[in-house]
């Protein structure tokens, strides 16, 4: 395996910062191999993450939103032959659009992995059992891939002492209450958040909310139900998804829906609580030892979050 290209078509930090064990895994695995990144959009591996430092090269094709064009089909093929690349040992699909499958796999490779309609676009007919890529992979090629999680210790030094400056005690639990997308009604309520914090206090556990600086009026908001909650982003000049893992990583434990934010916390390898809606928990929740998952369709019979009770998410702390 010398070239091994990675196919993401999700477009938020979030979709990024999910598949970072995976890559790290297969880059664990095969440490002589060259790895690229298609994605339908920003490769944040060289921006808003790169304090992460995921070492992986962007194969731009000059086909923006690569994938969800059909015309993408007549171009691609085309597109790569110009830069004049060898073509690529494994090429691994991460997304299940039809469309995008058919296109990603016009590039020369000599395996193809994709789950994407039952697996008919992979270079080998294996039906997997799982929903985890790294497992698949491993019966795909026939190699055992040993899992890697991300090393908080690895982050920057000045994220890591810039975390223990704003939270410098034990005892903490994490908070994140706001969703990314409108898309769908992903939220549960800032009043069931408040009404855990307080109970999480009997408990002498401290709240610590992660929210954006902008948002004064939740953070106000909360400063008046919940006195002694921290906002530990308020208090630096550094801003980034790394410390936000680097902030997390000083948690006891953690309660999110789904959005960036818990991807950020699942880096940091916690015990975590993730209230999942609308959306697919087996497909975006934080893969790790440490997640308890409450989907409101398992529990509840229905994808709204609101029905999931105070109660039931203390009762998992």
């Amino acid at each position: 395996m010398k070239k091994i290209l990675i196919y993401n078509s999700g477009g938020g930090l979030g979709d990024s910062i999910q598949i970072i064990p995976l890559l790290l895994s297969l880059k664990n695995h095969y440490r002589r191999s060259k790895f690229f990144y298609l994605g339908a959009h920003t490769n944040h591996f060289d921006g808003k993450l790169k304090e992460y430092n995921i070492k992986i090269e962007t194969l731009d094709l000059n086909l923006k939103y690569f994938g969800f064009r059909w015309w993408h089909l007549f171009y691609v093929k085309r597109n790569f032959e110009k830069k004049n690349e060898a073509k690529f040992d494994l090429i691994i699909d991460l997304q299940t659009k039809f469309r995008n499958s058919l296109i990603l796999k016009r590039i020369p490779h000599n395996y193809f992995y994709s789950t994407t309609f039952n697996n008919i676009f992979s270079s080998k007919k294996i039906k997997f059992e799982t929903k985890s890529h790294l497992e698949n992979l491993s019966i795909f090629l026939d190699e055992k891939i040993k899992s890697i999680n991300f090393n908080c210790n690895k982050l920057p030094k000045n994220l890591l002492s810039e975390a223990k400056r704003l939270l410098p005690k034990n005892n903490y639990i994490g908070f994140s209450i706001t969703q990314g997308n409108e898309y769908r009604k992903k939220s549960w309520s800032i009043y069931k958040f408040i009404s855990l914090a307080n109970k999480s206090l009997i408990k002498n556990k401290i709240p610590v909310f992660f929210i954006e600086k902008n948002q004064e009026h939740i953070i106000e908001k909360i400063k008046n139900q919940v006195p002694s909650a921290l906002f530990p982003e308020t208090g630096s000049d550094l801003s980034c998804p790394a410390l936000v893992t680097a902030l997390s990583s000083r948690l006891d434990h953690a309660v999110s829906i789904d959005n960036g934010v818990m991807h950020m916390m699942g880096l940091a390898n916690i015990p975590m609580i993730v209230l999942f809606g609308p959306t697919n928990s087996k497909k975006f929740a934080p893969k790790n030892n440490y997640v308890k998952v409450l989907d409101s369709k398992k529990i509840h019979n229905t994808s709204d979050i609101e029905s999931i009770s105070v109660e039931e998410v203390y009762n998992l702390i």
